[in-house]
């Protein structure tokens, strides 16, 4: 069963979502970030191509010839997807084939708005029996595995 993380307080969603590529891409793992609409799928791209600034971190859209061996994909178009190992969720709303993904991470920003759709699809996972856990990060404390997120099951 998918594993569904949410990290809230998050004031950056980009540059969190580079942080978190980054670190999965390093552990061999691959991704697809879902974005809300293609001009935020291109702006994440954008900023995926300077971030690290003495690095680089592959990406593409779901069309690209290259999907297939890219380890990171930005979509908004609900695209056949060419791996199910994370999905990164930037939609306000719950995808509908998350349950294809080994892990599923929601981003939530300090926006009200933005907090209240999370909720929403909080509720929606926990009613469906999927495990959640929920990483503040806000800097607050240590979890572990040496990263600066809280972390507390649900």
């Amino acid at each position: 069963m998918t594993r569904v993380d949410f990290f809230f307080n998050v004031p950056n969603k980009a540059a969190h979502v580079a942080s978190l590529s980054s670190r999965a891409v390093q552990r061999g793992r691959r991704l697809m970030v879902l974005a809300s609409t293609q001009q935020a799928a291109e702006q994440l791209g954008s900023f995926l191509w300077s971030s690290p600034p003495t690095g680089f971190l592959p990406h593409c859209h779901a069309t690209h010839p290259r999907a297939a061996e890219t380890p990171v994909i930005i979509d908004w178009r609900h695209e056949p997807l060419p791996h199910d190992d994370i999905l990164i969720n930037l939609d306000s709303q719950y995808p509908p084939f998350f349950s294809r993904f080994r892990r599923l991470i929601e981003i939530v920003g300090l926006e009200e708005e933005d907090r209240a759709a999370a909720r929403e699809r909080y509720r929606f996972y926990r009613d469906r029996g999927y495990e959640l856990r929920t990483f503040d990060a806000s800097g607050a404390a240590l979890m572990k595995g040496g990263s600066d997120e809280r972390s507390t099951s649900r």
